[in-house]
């Protein structure tokens, strides 16, 4: 898109009220990355934790009995078959079935990822603090300068 031109305008140049719109602009955007940090925290601590259970089977687990969650309150007793035939959860009400190094690596995936969007997302978090500091700084400096200038104002009529 080599036709395409960004107007780029320095916050020095607007106004007390436009510089108050953008910092509110840029706080409403920090709390949507906020928000959206938790939630893929998470759900990589999900993930994890998904990993680290693959650890608990092994050939001798096979026959014993355990309990299953049908809700987060709710269990039925279950007996563990084949403990190589893992039933992954891939998202939108599709499973996959893998043996049990390849759903370690199918989370070990899902964790690298979140951890990049995570890390992208900080960056640009970062990238709109610094600018909300430097919104908050001119409008110091500008509110400032009314104020003198209503001051040189108010002692030049006496």
């Amino acid at each position: 898109m080599a036709g395409d031109k960004q107007n780029v305008l320095s916050i020095s140049m607007l106004d007390i009220g436009a510089l108050a719109q953008l910092k509110q602009h840029i706080e409403q955007e920090l709390d949507f990355f906020s928000t959206s940090l938790q939630q893929l925290k998470a759900a990589q601590a999900r993930y994890q934790e998904s990993e680290n259970s693959l650890d608990m089977l092994k050939p001798s687990s096979e026959g014993k009995d355990i309990l299953v969650p049908l809700t987060s309150s709710m269990y039925v007793p279950g007996r563990l078959v084949d403990v190589n035939k893992i039933t992954v959860d891939i998202g939108t009400g599709y499973y996959i079935e893998k043996d049990i190094s390849g759903s370690k690596d199918y989370f070990k995936r899902r964790v690298k990822y979140i951890t990049d969007q995570m890390e992208k997302i900080q960056k640009v978090a970062q990238e709109k603090v610094a600018l909300r500091e430097a919104i908050v700084e001119t409008m110091d400096k500008k509110i400032q300068a009314t104020f003198a200038a209503q001051a040189a104002a108010a002692a030049s009529k006496s």
